[in-house]
């Protein structure tokens, strides 16, 4: 074994080793199954629980962030609130030096603890930030625009199902080889040569993820806990905008390292001054030798191609798309795919932006209907859903920020709109920043508009030639640009099959005929992936084997016996 390695695993492995089983199987099995309720009944988490984590938040606002590390003696305060809430919370700040040297310090006596150990601390952190769940809830609805269920749902619950699925899939890969072999082999007449071999796993060097601002733990999350649990020292960068969900995320991971007997250095928070462009100067440093991304196709490309020392993996942005060739049930794809567009006001790296037509309209369950019924349809719903802003608010949250309110004001001068975004008065938060959706009608021709992304509450109707046409326009422009998702709706067999023909060429993954409760812009942990790899909006999948495998080496050495 490796000098200091321990052959014991941490008590807290054994105190999490029914989650990590069960975790194991799911991702094998692919059914439904999650670890962490995603409902905030307070029959699930207590009569208290939302109240404790509301304070919780609210006692961070106008201080100094609670966080003992490296630091310069400056703190930073970059937050801005979607729904115009005053934060101002304040974070050590430390250049990439001072946060590089501190986790290359901490690595060898986490490395050399081993992966059962490393699993059993990383699972405890998961324990740890799901007892202040909605803490963490109230941290992501605030500085993402999220509305809150949504924030406890995708920013608490989803989110941790997703660490776990990353600490499961790393765990297997980390324990596919043995971590010793007695080796004998036939030497003619003489004795038979004997070795023993072991093998160990060797971390890559100091991880670094660099946050969005839209879902700043569920997209950050793998990352972390899959370089964190296969032996390397994770260094967070948040979006300036959305700092906190990741302070606590840091904060509680910290306590649970330094209560474990490890350093805990092993995870660092590095927010950044304004124009200071640490991402950058972390993602070159050469200590850094993996860099997790969401976020735009620029920077991501950026970090592609100069993070040149580093594995990269990127999330960035793509064209999802939906063709609809036909339905025998045109209320519930219009209910479908209307949630789908108001969800979040839009602001998905899943939601669809191109729905494709055919210009002489489709055959449904209430007879034919034209191009301009179909899209009147799908805007039928929006309107209905953001018509009372009380209850529409609760779908749509707030913009995140100003890009998409640009975008907005840049759509309204092309095209014919179908539907027409509203600004609207928020009754709890009079100063968010609130727009529903907008559809605009456009032909098949228009391509210099439907072939960029336009990020937010903003989709695009497109009148196409016949079905055929829609999925040779799914083909050119996801085959360009990526897309993270698409869909179909067909009850003709063989235009499902030509359409799933077309995902595998290009890489997207595909839904057919959602009509009830499971949309095409979310994702379950353990069953669904999360991007594939396989086409130009993502270089890697969540979660998958090849996500975690390259996050570590195998090393062995040998002796004779």
């Amino acid at each position: 074994m490796m000098a200091g390695m321990t052959d014991t695993p941490h008590p807290l492995y054994d105190r999490h080793a029914e989650t990590l089983n069960r975790a194991l199987t799911a991702i094998t099995e692919r059914g439904y199954w999650s670890a962490y309720p995603e409902s905030p009944s307070p029959r699930v988490y207590g009569e208290t629980a939302a109240a404790d984590g509301k304070a919780a938040f609210e006692a961070y606002l106008g201080g100094d962030f609670p966080l003992d590390q490296p630091a310069d003696g400056e703190r930073v305060a970059t937050e801005a609130s979607p729904f115009g809430v005053a934060l101002n919370v304040r974070y050590p700040h430390a250049t990439a030096d001072q946060l590089v040297a501190a986790a290359s310090a901490a690595l060898p006596a986490w490395r050399d603890a081993g992966p059962q150990t490393r699993v059993g601390v990383c699972l405890e952190i998961l324990a740890r930030l799901h007892k202040n769940v909605f803490e963490l809830a109230n941290a992501v609805q605030f500085t993402s625009g999220q509305a809150f269920v949504m924030a406890f749902q995708a920013g608490g619950a989803h989110a941790l199902d997703r660490a776990l699925e990353a600490l499961a899939y790393s765990y297997a890969e980390m324990t596919r080889h043995p971590e010793t072999a007695s080796w004998e082999k036939a030497a003619g007449k003489g004795d038979p040569l004997r070795m023993t071999k072991t093998f160990h796993v060797v971390p890559r060097g100091v991880a670094l993820v660099v946050a969005c601002n839209t879902f700043p733990t569920w997209n950050s999350y793998p990352g972390l806990f899959a370089s964190l649990v296969t032996g390397n020292p994770v260094v967070v960068k948040p979006h300036p905008r959305a700092v906190l969900p990741l302070a606590i995320t840091v904060r509680y991971a910290r306590e649970v390292l330094a209560e474990a007997g490890f350093d805990p250095n092993l995870v660092l928070l590095a927010p950044e001054a304004p124009g200071e462009r640490l991402a950058s100067a972390l993602a070159l440093h050469p200590a850094v030798k993996i860099v997790d991304f969401t976020g735009s196709t620029e920077y991501g490309d950026w970090l592609e191609a100069n993070a040149r020392q580093a594995t990269v993996y990127t999330e960035k942005a793509g064209l999802n798309t939906v063709v609809v060739d036909s339905t025998d049930d045109f209320a519930g794809m219009c209910r479908n795919l209307g949630f789908t567009l108001a969800l979040y006001s839009g602001q998905m790296c899943t939601t669809s932006q191109n729905i494709l037509i055919p210009r002489d309209g489709i055959d449904t369950d209430q007879g034919r209907k034209s191009f301009d019924e179909v899209a009147a349809g799908i805007a039928g719903v929006v309107g209905k859903l953001t018509a009372d802003p009380a209850r529409g608010v609760e779908l749509t949250g707030a913009i995140v920020n100003d890009g998409v309110l640009e975008r907005l004001d840049e759509v309204s001068k092309v095209g014919e709109p179908v539907l027409e975004s509203r600004t609207v008065e928020h009754p709890v938060f009079p100063d968010a920043v609130v727009r529903t959706p907008t559809i605009v009608k456009l032909d098949a021709d228009d391509t210099a508009t439907y072939a960029r992304e336009w990020f937010g509450p903003i989709s695009f109707a497109i009148a196409t030639d016949f079905t055929a046409h829609s999925l040779e326009i799914l083909r050119a422009t996801v085959g360009e640009k990526g897309a993270l998702t698409a869909a179909v709706y067909s009850t003709d067999a063989a235009v499902l099959d030509a359409a799933e023909n077309v995902a595998i060429e290009v890489g997207v993954h595909l839904s057919a005929n959602l009509t009830g409760g499971v949309f095409v812009n979310q994702s379950a942990a353990f069953s669904d992936f999360h991007g594939s790899g396989a086409n130009a909006a993502a270089n890697a999948a969540l979660t998958d084997g090849a996500y975690v495998a390259n996050r570590f080496r195998i090393v062995q050495s040998r002796r004779h016996v």
